[in-house]
């Protein structure tokens, strides 16, 4: 009888440890993420790449202050939050964490303009600021979704900047293109 009511607590306590943790943990049990994270950066990187390569193509070519200005602070917060991005998509790709959905469809992201096209457009200043601000009102969505669904916390806290920086920067954008 013994025998039996300690094969008992074995699995008991077999089923409880195996219902612990998940695919999204470390084995201490922090959490790394989860699909919405995994999409998101995979999302957010080449969005963050493509505001880089435009705001270098503004800080060559730019024509006033206020687009220099701009241009430089998008490529300080953008690099640093590229840079956050990569690592913690390092750790969820090892943790094995699959990309989810993101779900934010493609068309609001605000990737659709030609950034190469700013290399000859003239002026320049009203053509960046016309291609940046949907771009940047496309990440917006994004990040919300992260916030919402996501799970790693250093994401989500760089989802909330990303939000609160590029919220900003859209305010300041549509009163300098309005004054163009």
């Amino acid at each position: 009888m013994m025998f039996k009511f300690i094969t008992l607590i074995a699995v008991m306590a077999a089923l409880v440890v195996a219902g612990c943790g998940s695919d999204d943990e470390t084995a201490s049990g922090a959490k790394i993420g989860n699909g919405t994270d995994r999409a998101f950066v995979a999302e957010m990187i080449p969005h963050h790449e493509s505001a880089v390569e435009m705001a270098t193509t503004a800080q060559q070519r730019g024509e006033s202050e206020f687009v220099k200005t701009l241009s430089a602070n998008i490529l300080r917060s953008q690099n640093q939050e590229l840079s956050t991005m990569r690592a913690e998509e390092a750790k969820l790709a090892d943790a094995g964490i699959e990309k989810g959905d993101l779900g934010v469809p493609g068309h609001m992201m605000g990737m659709d303009g030609d950034t190469a096209a700013l290399k000859t457009a003239s002026p320049f200043d009203p053509a960046f600021l016309e291609m940046m601000l949907p771009h940047h009102e496309g990440a917006i969505p994004m990040a919300k979704a992260e916030l919402e669904k996501g799970s790693n916390p250093k994401l989500k806290t760089l989802a909330a900047q990303i939000i609160s920086e590029q919220e900003k920067e859209i305010v300041e954008m549509k009163k300098e293109l309005a004054a163009l």
